[in-house]
């Protein structure tokens, strides 16, 4: 596992950003507690636990299930996730787990196979108006 370092500006105010990032090629057994930010490109055999945002990359895999406040997966997910805020899946991602989430968007081709609980504040269905042609 590596720990990565980031620096952006904001007008003249410079802010640092700590990361967690697990590499294409590694693999861990077991669970992993994280309060910053973690990248998934490798293989997890186990849980995480992440009080920041969870990218699973295209190339990551867990066997097992996430907790998180927003997630992105580009990967596999063998297990359910609860995500307090925000989760991306994207056209690369295949969950076979249950989710409960406050917001969920999910690009085309993404593959889902589980049950999606919506939860915590506006966690209401909205439907877009359809407009008519004429």
């Amino acid at each position: 596992m590596s720990l990565g370092l980031s620096k952006s500006s904001k007008e003249d105010n410079t802010v640092n950003v700590l990361h967690n990032i697990l590499a294409t090629g590694t693999s861990v057994k077991g669970d992993i507690v994280t309060e910053v930010d973690f990248r998934l490109d490798g293989k997890i055999e186990g849980n995480l636990t992440c009080h920041g945002k969870v990218v699973i990359g295209a190339k990551g895999h867990i066997l097992g299930n996430i907790i998180s406040t927003n997630a992105e997966i580009m990967g596999q997910i063998d297990g359910s996730l609860k995500i307090s805020g925000k989760l991306v899946l994207k056209s690369t991602a295949v969950i076979r787990g249950d989710i409960q989430t406050q917001t969920l968007e999910i690009e085309p081709n993404a593959n889902f196979n589980g049950t999606c609980t919506m939860v915590g504040g506006d966690a209401q269905l909205k439907v877009q108006p359809r407009v008519q042609s004429k």
